[in-house]
């Protein structure tokens, strides 16, 4: 069953070109990974309160999801981001529903 991944990471406005290429090489990577179907990139634009980022994926299997997630050349820029932004970014895994918020 597919499964979607939600990003969150926040950071100062001073930090987004020191993070710009690792998020881009992040994006990157996880594009070539096996089981990944998708990925969108969302910035908040209200309330503003410096640079604040949602960033969902979808995959095909919970273990592609975990194939990635576990990867040490993602973890590797993962540990780079959280430095340069000086916070933990927060990933949250959610499958689908069948029939609204109950699982059948």
């Amino acid at each position: 069953m597919a499964v979607e991944v939600v990003i969150k990471r926040k950071f100062a406005e001073k930090k987004a070109h020191e993070l710009a290429p690792l998020m881009a090489e992040l994006r990157s990577l996880a594009r070539s990974q096996p089981g990944h179907i998708s990925s969108e990139s969302l910035k908040c634009v209200y309330p503003l309160d410096d640079y604040d980022y949602f960033i969902r994926s979808k995959w095909k299997s919970l273990e592609d999801c975990y194939g990635w997630l576990q990867s040490p050349e993602r973890s590797k820029i993962q540990q780079k981001i959280d430095t340069i932004s000086g916070g933990k970014t927060e990933y949250r895994i959610y499958e689908p529903l069948v029939d609204g918020i109950f699982d059948s």
